[in-house]
């Protein structure tokens, strides 16, 4: 097979994926948001409410962490909140994606792929369209610099990195084992609570942080909060870890989703 046709090949399937996804997409949003007043902007909704709730009740003991301000709390917990929240929506909603389209993949030959890809993707439009334009402005207004706004897409891109590799593990996981869901709701409150999202990380004790430190989405909560609270420029140590977090899990979920995938069709 010359060079060529190779390329014309590897262009057909990128395209007819690209159209699938578009589709998936497009599918999920509509269905999603179907009848709905605010759109996808109801994924602001959450965040902001249990901001106001953590702000009540840990703001007067936390805000001496964050420069004796509620607003810096206030501020700190929302973005924790944008990383956790697009975690466990993106994921979990991965998870049941290749099981979900078990009967349309039993009629029609498409790249299995694609449907954890398609959640994942949703997700990413809903943030960018909901909450991105928010986390730019407090950006411009807390660090004062373009740069900083700029490299909003580091951390978030670490952060899609790593709910891709996620979403491939969970959905090639659960067409073997069914109970997956309620493990996995265990898993999400395990990484939610195991992140710096209402407490500052300096509370933690010392025995503790080791642990927690193996947690990858601390650092892209830590990346995300420098960039945008703070009058610096972006670390890169830490877009660094949170970006090399990221490619290892993309990975591993990947090779174990391409794994599994010749198993599929018996079980679904």
């Amino acid at each position: 097979m010359t060079l060529s046709l190779k390329t014309e090949m590897f262009k057909t399937q990128f395209f007819r994926y690209w159209e699938l996804l578009h589709v998936l997409v497009e599918r999920n949003l509509k269905g999603r948001y179907r009848g709905s007043f605010l759109g996808v902007y109801w994924s602001l909704l959450n965040p902001l409410i249990m901001t106001g709730i953590y702000t009540a009740i840990f703001g007067a003991t936390f805000a001496s962490y964050y420069n004796n301000s509620t607003i810096d709390y206030v501020l700190a917990a929302f973005t924790g909140l944008v990383v956790i929240n697009f975690y466990s929506a993106s994921t979990s909603q991965a998870l049941s994606s290749v099981v979900g389209n078990g009967a349309l993949l039993n009629k029609i030959k498409l790249p299995v792929s694609v449907f954890p890809v398609s959640m994942i993707t949703a997700n990413i439009f809903q943030f960018c369209v909901g909450m991105l334009p928010l986390l730019i402005i407090v950006t411009l207004i807390r660090s004062h610099s373009i740069i900083n706004a700029i490299f909003l897409i580091f951390p978030f891109g670490a952060l899609c990195l790593f709910c891709a590799g996620v979403g491939f593990f969970v959905s090639a996981l659960y067409v073997f084992f069914r109970d997956l869901p309620y493990f996995y709701e265990l898993v999400t409150f395990v990484m939610w609570f195991s992140s710096p999202v209402f407490y500052p990380a300096e509370i933690v004790p010392d025995q503790i942080k080791p642990f927690l430190g193996l947690n990858p989405l601390s650092p892209i909560i830590e990346s995300l909060r420098q960039i945008a609270l703070k009058n610096d420029l972006p670390s890169f140590t830490l877009i660094a870890h949170s970006w090399l977090s990221g490619i290892i899990f993309l990975t591993i979920g990947f090779i174990f989703f391409r794994w599994s995938k010749p198993k599929f069709m018996d079980l679904l």
